[in-house]
């Protein structure tokens, strides 16, 4: 589950008297904010409004939204290399699917992390790092976000060959 959002007070004051003067796509997004969006539809609606990636953190900083429900929580399903430990087509499909996880939605902050996939010398080591890219990508953008991404990554592995469909 996502995490939702709620306007604060002090974001309520906002929409009223634009007295921050907040970017354009910053308060289109403070206006989307109802309780019951989660961050994922949120997110979903950014460039189309060519709000900056880190619009909810933003607003959050200011004290001008604040989380009223949901889940931060990311749980990574496992399993994925049981008896395909050694398949190097496996292999590379998770190398592929975290490299440009890291590239996509961590950029430099993921240089560690990009150096922790290129030292993994199997799936299971691959498998065994999951968590912690979770958890990253989960901190940098959302963790409905991670959580998609680790789902579809799945779905394409088990399909045994499938592009992965990066969100």
């Amino acid at each position: 589950m996502a995490l939702l959002h709620a306007k604060t007070a002090a974001g309520r004051q906002e929409i009223e008297d634009r007295g921050r003067r907040l970017p354009a796509a910053l308060r289109s997004i403070l206006l989307m904010v109802d309780g019951h969006r989660d961050d994922t539809e949120l997110r979903g609606l950014f460039e189309g409004l060519r709000a900056p990636p880190d619009a909810l953190e933003q607003l959050s900083a200011q004290g001008l939204i604040e989380v009223i429900g949901g889940s931060a929580e990311v749980t990574p399903l496992r399993g994925i290399s049981s008896g395909r430990e050694q398949d190097p087509a496996l292999y590379q499909q998770l190398y592929d699917a975290m490299s440009e996880a890291v590239r996509r939605h961590l950029g430099l902050k993921g240089y560690f992390m990009q150096l922790k996939i290129e030292r993994c010398t199997d799936a299971l080591a691959l498998e065994r790092l999951c968590p912690e890219l979770l958890a990253a990508v989960g901190k940098a953008r959302s963790p409905a976000l991670a959580q998609r991404w680790w789902q579809e990554t799945q779905a394409a592995v088990v399909k045994g060959g499938g592009e992965v469909v990066q969100a």
